[in-house]
């Protein structure tokens, strides 16, 4: 009885940790998509007043950052969604649907941007009232480095691959709105309009980069990559290390959202009673569950040196 009840305390924590997660999700979602509407709104009025193509293509960043929160607002309560008749192994990967989205838009944003600032270098245009552009970018700095630093708490907490992208693109909105002070002090104090254009084709190409990031960990997760070998290797170590294990085969690893699977074929010896290979399959899923407790563990049990053949080398 004693042993019930602790596996019914631990399953109960584990959901209201799972509850709370999601909260934040939630939360997360919601701030990204609030922060970019107030910015989107304070820029537009200061592009309006400076004329500055650097600071439009902070406008336009914006403008895609609150598409892409959009995208992730709904994702994020799609993969929240826990696994059904349809889909047993769970919504996750609509997280990894919206990394490419965001990826998508920021190439967008980022080749409009590219295209203005070009013109500009050809044809430079003075800016106009630039301290009202000056103290925008502040309140955008400031706005957006509140919204990342909480965006990483929810990422530390959670592992969402939607936050955690939609945290790397904002991050990068520090540095361009810091990028765009600059430029208008170059072209408030000694006249250099041409580094208006200059800095908005670095952030264009900051922008592109940002997007290779976010496609390329979206990818990951839609093309079922292995974990890390480090991570492989410990869960390696961690099956090895019960005294009644023989060996084990077979190991494949992958990610879906904040969800994880592991499957294995444990080798143990042959003369051994089912109920016997059954409570040591549960001991090690226990061994593995209590360093990776986000993944779902699939155990197939084998009898030592059996010989089977694998499509993929361990």
């Amino acid at each position: 009885m004693e042993d019930g009840k602790s596996v019914s305390l631990a399953s109960g924590s584990s959901r209201e940790s799972g509850d709370a997660e999601a909260r934040l999700m939630r939360l997360a979602t919601y701030a990204s998509t609030l922060t970019a509407t107030l910015l989107i709104a304070a820029k537009l009025a200061a592009w309006i007043a400076t004329g500055s193509v650097s600071l439009l293509s902070t406008l336009i960043d914006s403008a895609l950052d609150l598409a892409a929160s959009a995208l992730n607002l709904m994702a994020v309560r799609q993969a929240l969604q826990p696994a059904d008749h349809e889909h047993r192994f769970g919504h996750g990967k609509a997280e990894a649907l919206a990394g490419l989205g965001q990826a998508a838009f920021i190439v967008g944003s980022g080749g409009l941007l590219m295209v203005e600032a070009s013109g500009r270098l050809v044809h430079p245009e003075p800016v106009t009232h630039g301290e009202w552009g000056i103290a925008v970018m502040v309140f955008s700095i400031l706005a957006t480095f509140a919204l990342v630093a909480f965006q990483r708490r929810v990422v530390a907490r959670t592992k969402s691959l939607a936050i955690s992208a939609d945290s790397l693109h904002y991050a990068g909105d520090v540095a361009i709105n810091a990028s765009v002070i600059i430029s208008l002090l170059l072209a408030m104090g000694p006249g250099w309009t041409i580094a208006d254009p200059i800095f908005a084709i670095a952030i264009g190409i900051w922008l592109m980069i940002n997007a290779v990031q976010i496609a390329r960990g979206a990818l990951d997760t839609l093309m079922d990559r292995e974990l890390p070998d480090s991570d492989r290797g410990r869960i390696r170590a961690l099956v090895l290390a019960h005294p009644e294990v023989a060996s084990m085969h077979d190991l494949r690893t992958r990610t879906s959202g904040r969800q994880g699977f592991i499957q294995l074929h444990l080798e143990l010896p042959a003369t051994l009673p089912l109920a016997e290979a059954h409570r040591i399959a549960d001991e090690v899923e226990a061994t593995i569950l209590a360093e990776y407790p986000r993944f779902e563990i699939i155990i197939h049990q084998d009898p030592a040196g059996s010989s089977e053949t694998h499509p993929l080398p361990d």
